[in-house]
């Protein structure tokens, strides 16, 4: 009867991985040969694990990631996409995102630009950092929706909360000056406050023609470029001969 009042009771507390294993244990005769210490860990544990795989399940729904499976065990190092694996190694302790520095991903279309932008992503969910995924041209329209109708300043707390921001398709049109302000406001509120990760065909040195306002430019691109790291991607496209028949994207980074 004890028994049962204390798993109810762990329940009650929200504790219910705990409380399983609390019953787990009472009905195999072999965690008598156990002592205190390592049957109450065994029980710590479980609870602890739960809650664990529930956070971080939680920050990559949140995430909104293109591709959420990836990780960085599965980056194709094959020469011809000319992949620095060191370099790699250094970025996935993630102490640029604590310090708010960027990366810039670059290549041609299906070298796995996205796929490696996703990676990093999912990775920094695993190790709970909040991140937040965007296609450049959804973002701006989300903004100028928001503008509005009066919510831009909800949007932009939500999008400065996020530890690391992942803008994919960057460049693929003109910014107008409406758009370019929209993203210096982001950038603004982000700089040496939050990380951010950019995919974009168009080399960096092509960026500032992006921009309609030529002084806005250079107010984004000091805010990006200066404090980033930069991967550069090469190679044969990795989508599969289908996908790009039928013209829709396909995890191509692994």
């Amino acid at each position: 009867m004890l028994n049962n009042q204390t798993a109810q009771k762990l329940r009650t507390m929200r504790l219910p991985v705990m409380a399983a294993e609390f019953e787990r244990q009472l009905d195999s005769p072999a965690m008598d040969t156990l002592s205190f210490d390592e049957r109450m860990g065994m029980i710590v544990d479980a609870e602890w694990l739960s809650k664990e795989g529930n956070r971080i399940q939680k920050l990559t729904k949140a995430a909104n990631l293109r591709f959420s499976g990836t990780c960085f065990a599965d980056i194709d190092y094959r020469p011809s996409r000319k992949l620095d694996r060191a370099h790699i190694a250094r970025l996935s302790d993630f102490e640029w995102a604590k310090a708010a520095r960027n990366i810039i991903l670059t290549g041609a279309t299906g070298t796995g630009k996205t796929w490696m932008a996703c990676a990093f992503g999912a990775e920094a969910c695993r190790l709970g950092h909040s991140v937040y995924f965007y296609r450049v041209s959804r973002l701006l329209g989300d903004m100028a929706q928001a503008s509005a109708t009066g919510t831009i300043y909800k949007l932009l707390a939500k999008i400065r909360k996020c530890h690391i921001l992942v803008l994919d398709d960057w460049g693929l049109t003109t910014l107008t000056p409406l758009e370019s302000r929209f993203l210096l406001e982001i950038f603004e509120e982000r700089y040496g406050e939050g990380a951010t990760i950019i995919s974009a065909q168009l080399p960096v040195s092509k960026w500032h023609d992006l921009f309609e306002d030529s002084t806005v430019a250079d107010a984004v691109l000091d805010r990006i470029i200066h404090n980033s790291h930069r991967i550069e991607l090469h190679g044969p496209s990795l989508r599969p001969a289908a996908d790009k028949d039928l013209g829709e994207g396909a995890p191509d980074g692994a």
